[in-house]
């Protein structure tokens, strides 16, 4: 517990100084970061396969890999976060009362944010990057499967702020592998740290929303669902569902449950679910749906409806029309990504008001579920709470705000 509160320590001194910090300081940090991840690219490589050599577990192989290209794709991304304007200090609104009191919102850091991740080490440079320039400080926990990468793009993060003069410690790397680290995280370091975030699969998720006495920000699962609406482009909404189902499988922005309006199942169905075996993808469908192919296909169950596959397996219901599709969403979804396929305004207005999702698409693939993809160049995760932030966030929702009022002299009668 010695070392977290030292961690702890090192945070909120940190934070206190990057108030002091001028923003131009921070791009500087942010451009030395890209510089050293090129000069140091053989070396990420390096320990990145001690940890590919390492992992048990063959599903997480895809998202810990680093190569030329998700390297460059890093640089890129943390490129993108430099070139935004500073997000702190902005005035989000400003109005004057009656009696001459003026009062105004502006944006202020949130403060040390706490991130425990799993097997992906980009993020451990993104969440850096994105915290950095929101003036925030983080404490990194990632998972073991993925160290040798962590701690060596933390190190170049450190690097890069102390070369600028800037306490290293606005980045800090738990380097202790045990277990019981991440309980102590959520138990005992709500001195220290304003947020949580967890980046992983549904039981790091659900554990660390159960018990944080910390703000948790994330989603446990992307159950994401395409409607297929009867006023459809059948090309489109192949290419769409292709993509959304197939261009990666293990990303919470994947297609899990596809919904056809009962009328299309001829026109629009068969074609489709053609497409997504000839792709490799294995189907569960309702027994209407079924009928249609001789019962050659596999049958979903109740389970089906409520399963994230992250694996070529998709769930395939028919539904009566938009309201239906909606209401099904808003029984299994889990407030994450979803999209309808249609050429009616109307239908495309009913659904999109009607989800409750985080991120509701029309004629999108849910790849596109994505801080990237949003312009915030990363995301330090996606959020499915209801309370603010919603969907990817970046640099602006990792800020809060507070009032300043001012007058002359004015008291209250």
């Amino acid at each position: 517990m010695k070392y977290l509160n030292n961690i702890g320590l090192n945070a909120r001194k940190a934070f206190e100084e990057l108030k002091t910090v001028n923003h131009s300081k921070i791009k500087l940090v942010l451009k030395d970061y890209i510089s050293a991840i090129l000069k140091n690219k053989k070396k990420i490589i390096q320990e990145n396969l001690k940890d590919v050599k390492n992992v048990k577990r063959e599903y997480l192989v895809d998202r810990l890999i680093l190569n030329d290209k998700r390297i460059d794709g890093i640089r890129n991304s943390i490129n993108q976060i430099a070139k935004f304007k500073n997000p702190v200090g902005r005035i989000l609104e400003k109005w004057q009362r009656p009696n001459k009191l003026k009062i105004k919102k502006i944006s202020t850091p949130i403060g040390v944010v706490g991130v425990i991740y799993e097997s992906r080490p980009n993020v451990t440079a993104d969440v850096a990057a994105l915290c950095l320039k929101s003036g925030n400080c983080s404490i990194l926990r990632g998972g073991s499967e993925a160290y040798n990468s962590n701690k060596l793009l933390a190190d170049l993060f450190r690097d890069s702020l102390s070369k600028n003069n800037i306490n290293k410690n606005c980045v800090q790397f738990i380097e202790k592998k045990e277990r019981r680290i991440v309980d102590l995280l959520l138990s005992k370091m709500s001195n220290y740290i304003d947020v949580i975030v967890p980046r992983g699969g549904k039981g790091l998720v659900s554990k660390v929303q159960k018990f944080s006495n910390i703000h948790v920000i994330g989603h446990l699962e992307g159950l994401c669902h395409i409607y297929v609406d009867q006023k459809s482009n059948i090309s489109m909404a192949k290419k769409i569902i292709i993509n959304a189902k197939m261009r990666r499988t293990s990303i919470c922005g994947a297609l899990e449950t596809l919904l056809i309006h009962e009328k299309a199942l001829n026109t629009h169905g068969k074609k489709i679910i053609d497409s997504l075996i000839s792709s490799g993808c294995e189907v569960r469908v309702d027994k209407k749906i079924n009928k249609l192919f001789r019962n050659k296909l596999k049958n979903a169950k109740e389970i089906d409806w409520k399963t994230e596959y992250l694996d070529k397996i998709i769930s395939i219901k028919t539904v009566k029309n938009v309201k239906d599709a909606v209401n099904h969403i808003l029984k299994y979804g889990t407030m994450h990504t979803d999209s309808i396929i249609t050429n009616n305004s109307k239908n495309a207005k009913i659904f999109l008001d009607g989800v409750n999702s985080s991120i509701a698409m029309h004629n999108v693939s849910t790849q596109f579920a994505d801080g990237g993809e949003f312009g915030f160049g990363g995301e330090i995760g996606i959020s499915t709470n209801k309370l603010p932030p919603r969907g990817p966030v970046g640099i602006n929702q990792l800020t809060s705000y507070k009032y300043i009022v001012s007058g002359k002299g004015i008291v209250r009668p």
